[in-house]
């Protein structure tokens, strides 16, 4: 038995407009992003049908083109975004219950371990080797929910520097299990997770490199959950990215010994209420996604070249063969 996928294409609550346009549907190579994900689901063998929740009639005309549905062997529905994210998410998680009716169901008895996976609808690299090892790796873990993190080497391809000014900035947590990016990749039993509201908050200020949102999350953090311990870690780690950004890499190293991938999850699980998890990939073609216009039009220019490159490292890291395990992975990037 496969697990159903929630591809997220909504443009409404905090969604970030791309040449004021809901980013989802900008093309990479003639093709809308959120197809390019959908197509990627085809070939995870862990995913039995798929999911999209967004703009229903913009939606139903580009899957209604015969030449993308001829590529889509898995059953695909799509249904009607509501005012943000977390409802986009619970929402649609309801109509995945089994013998749910079209407007979906509340969960109860066994349907508080029904299991899916979140993926946003712009993930012009995402591929079918990684999505199916975070899969994997999120249910050995047998946890409520389980978000994914890629190591800095499993997205170097991507990075801006001297030699590859093209590249893209891209943000770190500085933990001292390394440096790591978050995944767009969610494994998890909604009706398990008590407080899922928080992953509203979470997406609402996502964007740690602003300042003001690092303090203001911080601050509900606080204020709802009196969680000193918790606010404490959350604001160590921000510190570190601040400095790490401000170059003071020896400042960075140092604040980030105060805080670990274990940490993180000891200070998730009790704010969220649930037994939350990471999942560390060496392949990270899942954080990669589209937030301003720069970063699009670098995307969009080099492509080919990028897409190439995470193909090959997929097929050589996960391809045949036992793919290195989450803990392999952090064991790799605390020694870079």
């Amino acid at each position: 038995m496969g697990i159903p996928a929630i591809v997220t294409a909504g443009d409404r609550g905090a969604a970030k407009a791309i040449y004021g346009r809901s980013k989802v549907y900008l093309e990479i190579a003639g093709r809308p992003m959120v197809v390019r994900v959908v197509e990627t689901l085809q070939s995870v063998p862990e995913v039995d049908e798929v999911w999209v929740v967004g703009d229903r009639d913009r939606l139903d005309a580009i899957f209604s083109d015969p030449r993308i549905r001829e590529g889509l062997t898995k059953p695909l529905h799509i249904t009607e975004q509501h005012s943000n994210l977390y409802e986009n998410a619970w929402e649609t998680y309801k109509r995945t219950l089994p013998g749910a009716p079209p407007e979906g169901r509340e969960p109860e008895g066994d349907d508080l371990d029904h299991q899916v996976v979140y993926l946003s609808g712009d993930l012009p690299f995402a591929t079918p080797q990684e999505v199916s090892y975070f899969i994997n790796e999120g249910q050995a873990l047998g946890c409520d929910y389980a978000l994914g993190l890629v190591t800095q080497s499993s997205v170097e391809n991507f990075l801006r520097t001297s030699e590859n000014p093209e590249g893209l900035d891209i943000a770190f947590f500085n933990l001292r299990d390394g440096r790591l990016r978050q995944s767009n990749l969610h494994l998890a039993k909604p009706g398990r997770i008590l407080n899922r509201v928080y992953i509203q908050d979470m997406y609402r200020h996502r964007h740690m490199r602003e300042f003001h949102n690092m303090v203001g999350l911080g601050g509900k953090l606080l204020v709802r959950e009196g969680g000193l311990a918790i606010l404490f870690f959350y604001m160590l780690m921000h510190l570190g990215g601040l400095a790490d950004r401000w170059g003071l890499t020896w400042l960075a190293w140092l604040i980030s010994r105060g805080v670990g991938v274990s940490t993180n999850e000891w200070g998730i699980s009790k704010l969220m209420k649930c037994d939350f998890r990471f999942v560390v990939s060496e392949v990270g073609g899942c954080a990669i996604d589209v937030d301003t216009e720069d970063e699009y039009d670098r995307i969009e220019r080099n492509f080919e070249t990028w897409k190439r490159l995470e193909d090959e490292r997929s097929a050589s890291l996960l391809g045949p063969g036992a793919p290195a395990s989450s803990k392999e992975a952090l064991a790799r990037t605390a020694g870079e």
